[in-house]
């Protein structure tokens, strides 16, 4: 099992989340506001897709960072990941 990694580094965030199928996306709130978020396929009504630019724009205007498990207990690739705080 791997422990779960924090990078800020948009290379490995999108290769990350590409090798599991997901796509980003945001789910808007109230305002101007978005959340972060990886769509993996299953239907989210709250979720809408954008593009790597904006999600990236996102997630540094924010000062986020990206925690992702790679391998789970079992030994197959995980889907864990959050949006943390860079700190």
């Amino acid at each position: 099992m791997s422990e779960p990694l924090k990078t800020t580094n948009h290379e490995v965030i999108r290769a990350w989340i590409e090798a599991r199928r997901g796509r980003p996306a945001v789910a808007r709130t109230t305002g101007q506001g978005a959340v972060l978020a990886v769509d993996f396929g299953e239907r989210e009504d709250d979720l809408e897709p954008v593009g790597w630019e904006e999600f990236f724009t996102i997630l540094d205007d924010n000062e986020l960072a990206f925690l992702h498990q790679d391998i789970t207990p079992e030994g197959v690739p995980s889907r864990f990941n959050k949006f943390v705080e860079r700190g």
